[in-house]
């Protein structure tokens, strides 16, 4: 009942918001802009021999989940904005998020009181660097126009430019984007299909960390860098502020380029975390029937790994996409979720063949895998903050995913439905499934 009330409110908000948001955006050097997106997500029951303290539940569920954003910014001087995201999330996802390495509810998190939180998400600073010569002019091709959006003023923007930003933010929002596949607000709701599976990006438990980002643009390439905080604990919500102990980098290059005059992009993303983790095999010695990490947790222990990213337009309504990642799995996961390699494929269509061009139809294949340590952690007995069914008869994780969101109220209002079909939840050939998810997603924005 309360969630319904913190929904209704949100969605009154947005309305009002709405009648004073075209006047504030068209006014130089402000932006507000907000969003609500509400999944509900069922799960079908199934069989299985035995389960654990971490597995995706046998019996029936309904799951909901909610977030509210809003989203406002401010011009300080010539290529500097400040940008701050109050938000509020309630729900939880199917079984906690427990159970799957790509779990199915990109807007759920780890926590364990589903209860409605207002809280601050992101607030960071922004210095653009024009590295174009020349007289700024509106008209002349080496500049564009950013229409106000999300954390965007409605600004020309050169298209030769280095960018520094400091603050709260999500580093999912700078690395790792891709067209088709980014945004469980309104594209792919696996948490495999919105991200690099194997980058364990730094974040708390809602996906935020204080950071520093780096960024060189060009048309053609794009590189980027940044260090963030780790979390105290893994999935914690407190950050580890001992950054010479505890640290994470991320470096991503960008190449962008036209394949039969068609955009196309590719991305290849490396990342070292370096924090107070533990060793699955460590763990394991010191007690093999029951391992855990945290009795062999200390600072030295490392996560490296590396991502690539593709995207390509193949048709004015139609594209396709791909990601393969891997880490090296020998230390405990400790921000985004148990996976240690995974590949992804898939494809969208909008709806311009039948006469919905606003509408969009996607479908993708995830297929997900553990390192060695890690299989051998769980068949030991051993929990991750995700997985842990007591026992594990290691096989991949394989996942597809289909939706189409239907656009009901122009540029701000969209229903999606979705289905995830899952094999082998958890990696786990014993409770092999399928599952089968179903999910209705209604998301607004202005």
């Amino acid at each position: 009942m309360k969630k319904i009330i913190y929904i209704t409110v949100f969605l009154s908000a947005l309305k009002s918001l709405s009648q004073v948001n075209d006047t504030i955006n068209h006014r130089k050097g402000f932006t507000i802009h907000a969003q609500t997106t509400v999944i509900n997500q069922t799960k079908a029951g199934f069989n299985a021999p035995y389960s654990g303290d971490n597995s995706l539940t046998l019996t029936n569920e309904s799951k909901t989940s909610m977030t509210g954003t809003l989203y406002l910014g401010a011009k300080l001087w010539k290529g500097a904005s400040i940008y701050l995201n109050p938000e509020i999330a309630g729900g939880s996802g199917l079984s906690e998020a427990l159970g799957l390495g790509g779990a199915t509810n990109g807007e759920t998190f780890r926590i364990g009181n589903p209860e409605p939180k207002i809280y601050v998400a992101i607030m960071f600073f922004k210095q653009i660097f024009d590295l174009n010569r020349g007289e700024h002019k509106k008209d002349i091709q080496n500049y564009f126009h950013n229409h106000s959006d999300f954390n965007q003023l409605d600004e020309y923007i050169p298209n030769n430019y280095l960018a520094f930003t400091i603050g709260k933010v999500s580093l999912a929002d700078f690395f790792d984007d891709n067209r088709y596949s980014h945004d469980a607000r309104t594209q792919f709701m696996n948490w495999g299909l919105m991200a690099n599976g194997a980058w364990d990006y730094a974040a708390n438990t809602r996906g935020y960390t204080p950071a520093i980002v780096l960024e060189y643009v060009t048309p053609k390439h794009e590189l980027r860098y940044g260090t963030a905080l780790l979390p105290l604990a893994a999935n914690g919500n407190d950050m580890n502020w001992n950054y010479p102990k505890s640290s994470s980098h991320n470096l991503e290059y960008t190449y962008k380029f036209k394949l039969n005059k068609r955009p196309g992009a590719i991305r290849a993303l490396t990342f070292f975390n370096a924090t107070y983790m533990g060793d699955y095999q460590k763990s394991i010695a010191l007690n093999p029937f029951s391992p855990d990490t945290k009795n062999v947790r200390t600072y030295g222990g490392t996560k490296f790994g590396f991502g690539l990213n593709a995207e390509q337009e193949l048709a004015d309504d139609f594209g396709v996409f791909a990601r393969l990642s891997w880490n090296d799995g020998k230390y405990e996961t400790w921000a985004f979720t148990e996976i240690d390699k995974s590949f992804s494929l898939g494809g969208v269509l909008n709806g311009n063949r039948w006469n919905r061009k606003n509408d969009v139809f996607g479908l993708a294949y995830l297929i997900n895998g553990l390192s060695k340590p890690h299989q051998n952690y769980l068949k030991a007995g051993g929990k991750g903050f995700m997985l842990g069914d007591g026992y594990l008869n290691y096989t991949p994780e394989h996942i597809v995913e289909t939706y189409y969101a239907a656009e009901l109220v122009k540029n701000q209002m969209y229903l999606t439905g979705t289905y995830q079909f899952i094999l082998n939840p958890g990696y786990n050939a014993d409770r092999q499934g399928p599952i089968n998810v179903f999910s209705i997603r209604v998301h607004c924005r202005i």
